[in-house]
This record gives C-alpha cells, sequence and structure tokens, in this order.
C-alpha cells in the first residue's frame, strides 16, 4: 500500500485545500487514535503543539476533537517547537506526540506530523496505519469513554531547561554578542531565552509573530535578515532557525553563512564517531573528508525521518542534511535547531576557535540546486527531452561530478542537483536539465 496524504515531513498541503481542512483534522485525529488503542494502548494520552500560522487554531481544534471522540486525553501545549514536542510528549511518558506546522514553508501552508512515545518520528508503516484506518474514522465512542483536553501552562518553560541542560555546566556563553532569528515562529519565546540565560547577550529579530509573517524573508531560509543584523549589532555569531525550529543556519561576524553539511563535519571532527549519517544531498567533500580521517560514511535519503532510521539501524548518533537539521542522538532523540547551536558554541567556546578557523581544512565542492515547479499532470519520470539532457550531463560529468533528481516531499516540485569541482559546469549543467523539463 502507498501513502495517500503523508509524505516525508507527515501530512502537508495548502490551507483550505485537502488535506488540510478541518474536517480531514478531524478524521485523522480519530484514526490516529484508533490506532492507539488498537495496539493496546488502554486510555491514550495525546500531546498537541503548533507553530505560529493563523490555521494552527483550525486544525489544533479539529485534532483534539478527533482524538476525544476516539478515547484519548488531549494535552494542548499552544506554539512550541517541533523537538519541543519529541521531549515533552518522551518526559512526560505520554503515548502521542503531534505538531502542526509546515516548517519552513509559507503561513498558507500547513502540516501535521506525529512523534512516538519515545519522541522519535514514527516509521513508515504507523503511517500506513493510519491511512488504512481513516475510512472507519466516524462517530465516536461511548460517552464514559470520551477523552478530556487540558491545557500545560508550563511547557515553554519546561523546554526551555531541557535545551539549557544540553550545554555543558562548566561553561558559560558570557562575552558572546549573539542574533537570534526565531522566523516569527514557534521559538520566538523560547530560543532567546535559552542563550541569554547561558550568558550571551542576544539580539532577537523574527521574534513578533502574528500569524502571518512565519518565515516571511526571515530566519533559516532567509539568512539575508541575519547577516544584515549580524553585521549591524556587530555580533560575534547569528543563529537563525525556522518556523518550527528542528533547523539550524549560522553566521559569523564576517556574514560567513555556515550551511549544515559544515557543521555536521564540525561536529564529526570534534566527536570522532565511528559512523556518520548524511544524505544524497550531502556534498562530497564532507564524505570524502570524514573517510581520510577514518570514519564511515551513509547516505540515507533525504529527509531527517531518513537519516534517523540510518542511525537506529546502524546504532550511532550523528547524523544531517545540508539545509540545517542535525542529528545528536546523545543530546536529542530528533532534530533541532537550539540544542544543535549550542553544541556549536561549546565547540566555540571550549577551543576558543572560531568556526571559520576549524573548517581551514575543507572546501565544499560547488553545488547547484534548481527547484522546479511542477505543472500539473506533468509525468518528469517520462519526459523524453529531459531523459536525453541527463543522460548526456551524466555522461559528461561521470568520475568528476554528480547529478541528483528527487522530488520534494512537501510539494509538487522537482529538485535538480548538479555537484562539480567547477562552479560554472555545476551551474550550466543544472540549468541545461531546468530548461529540458520545461521544454
Amino acid at each position: 500500500m502507498s501513502r495517500q496524504y503523508f509524505g516525508t515531513d507527515g501530512v502537508r498541503g495548502h490551507v483550505g485545500k485537502s488535506p488540510i481542512v478541518p474536517e480531514f483534522g478531524l478524521r485523522l485525529g480519530h484514526a490516529a487514535g484508533k490506532v492507539l488503542r488498537a495496539h493496546g494502548v488502554h486510555r491514550p494520552t495525546v500531546l498537541i503543539g503548533k507553530d505560529t500560522r493563523i490555521s494552527g487554531y483550525m486544525l489544533e481544534s479539529a485534532l483534539e476533537c478527533g482524538f476525544i471522540a476516539a478515547g484519548c486525553d488531549v494535552v494542548l501545549v499552544g506554539p512550541l517547537p517541533t523537538p519541543g514536542v519529541a521531549y515533552l510528549t518522551r518526559a512526560l511518558r505520554l503515548d502521542l506526540g503531534v505538531v502542526i506546522s509546515a516548517s519552513h514553508n509559507p503561513f498558507a501552508d500547513n502540516g501535521i506530523k506525529f512523534f512516538s512515545a519515545g519522541g522519535s518520528k514514527l516509521p513508515d508503516v504507523w503511517e500506513l496505519e493510519v491511512e488504512a484506518t481513516l475510512p472507519e474514522a466516524e462517530g465516536c465512542v461511548p460517552s464514559e469513554q470520551l477523552g478530556k483536553a487540558r491545557r500545560l501552562d508550563d511547557a515553554a518553560g519546561r523546554y526551555i531547561e531541557f535545551c539549557k541542560s544540553t550545554f555543558p555546566n562548566h561553561l558559560t556563553l558570557k562575552g558572546l554578542r549573539l542574533v537570534v532569528d526565531c522566523a516569527h515562529g514557534a521559538a520566538y519565546h523560547i530560543a532567546p531565552s535559552v542563550f541569554h540565560e547561558l550568558g550571551a547577550e542576544v539580539i532577537a529579530i523574527g521574534a513578533q509573530p502574528d500569524g502571518f509573517n512565519i518565515n516571511k524573508e526571515v530566519g533559516a531560509t532567509a539568512p539575508d535578515a541575519l547577516i544584515r543584523a549580524v553585521r549591524a549589532h556587530h555580533a560575534d555569531y547569528g543563529i537563525a532557525l525556522d518556523g518550527d525550529a528542528d533547523r539550524l543556519q549560522l553566521v559569523d561576524r564576517h556574514g560567513r553563512l555556515f550551511n549544515g553539511d559544515e557543521l555536521l563535519y564540525l561536529l564529526a571532527m570534534d566527536r570522532k564517531p565511528t559512523g556518520v549519517v548524511g544524505t544524497l544531498m550531502t556534498n562530497l567533500a564532507v564524505e570524502k573528508a570524514l573517510q581520510q580521517h577514518g570514519m564511515e560514511f551513509v547516505r540515507a535519503a533525504v529527509g531527517d525521518r531518513y537519516v534517523l532510521e540510518e542511525l537506529l539501524a546502524r546504532g550511532w548518533q550523528l547524523g544531517g542534511e545540508g539545509s540545517g537539521h542535525l542529528l545528536l542522538l546523545d543530546r536529542h532523540t530528533t532534530g533541532d535547531g537550539i540544542v544543535a547551536a549550542l553544541q556549536m558554541l561549546e565547540l566555540v567556546v571550549r577551543t576558543g576557535r572560531s568556526l571559520a578557523d576549524l573548517l581551514a581544512n575543507l572546501a565544499l565542492y560547488p553545488q547547484t540546486l534548481v527547484n522546479v515547479r511542477l505543472p500539473q499532470g506533468l509525468d518528469w519520470k517520462s519526459h523524453a527531452a529531459f531523459r536525453q539532457a541527463r543522460s548526456e550531463v551524466e555522461r559528461r560529468i561521470e568520475g568528476t561530478g554528480r547529478v541528483l533528481i528527487r522530488p520534494s516531499g512537501t510539494e509538487p516540485v522537482l529538485r535538480i542537483m548538479v555537484e562539480h569541482p567547477d562552479a560554472q559546469e555545476a551551474e550550466r549543467d543544472a540549468r541545461e536539465l531546468q530548461a529540458a523539463l520545461l521544454s
């Protein structure tokens, strides 16, 4: 059975269009609740968190109703980062965590994703079971079995303390001036406090959500705002999160942007683990550098859930994506932008060296990534001109570069990536493939 609603990061789409409508939210909550009970959980308790999108109110109410109708108790925490929901689900010994968020997407999109009792993303087989239950997710349990709902008023404070606990007690951020960009998202009331309480001087931007401005010209997917702020405030570093705060971008005082591949390399070189998990998109230079230092490197499918699955299968602890999703399983069960930033700052404080200095021996291969929005009905796999162009490009750069074609799991976009030692060659080949697809 193939998944109809779930993508690489839960259910996601445009608000007002199926499946991001209240009716589906109610059925999804009901179906997930029935699956929990079918697995022997007598009276499940589900935690629901969200980011700052205006549509979060609607979906929160729909999911709450669905879970209660299925006989589940509900704990509401309001705006909270995705990793905060994962942490509290585990810490409070609850049965399921639910996040209402479309991560880095604009406010008119939204989504729903789930976390297990252990605080990790659930596997495909669980999502398939929920989808199979959707057609029968109607009505409700008898009145005496209906669930109840309550609010957890100190959720933000609990999560702040957890984040701080991942930073060594004997170190401090005193003396550092940081710009923290919260993307007008779920960490707006959390991230600045974490870094401030550990001693840093904090300038917060992107911390005034209004329901419509999440990720708008701020955050991890729009780092220019952070670069400008770091320079304007003469800060040591800038930290950018995305809408649900599970990814990280870092900027130094000179305006240099460090991507997830570079941060993963730094963490690996500091920790020297047996192995590291990246993705199909991870820069080839990182793979070669880690292998030269005796570390095994494995590529998973794109998506932090697949990185996590590979880490768990191999018993490893460190993995990540170039987009800034970093997994440090000795610190948290899922990707956490705040926790990852703290680990990078720990490295800076402990070594007394800048990130740029620590990266002096790594030269990334140029990559050109083109996102092509697919017209409705276009089958890129059978597109003759595109297939021919791809064959020609792959033949031309064989042995020196690589081509990666993959559809987005969250939107109707085809991602074309060309990696090559010559930046102009990578750009030219990517644009050639884009033109062929749209011809």
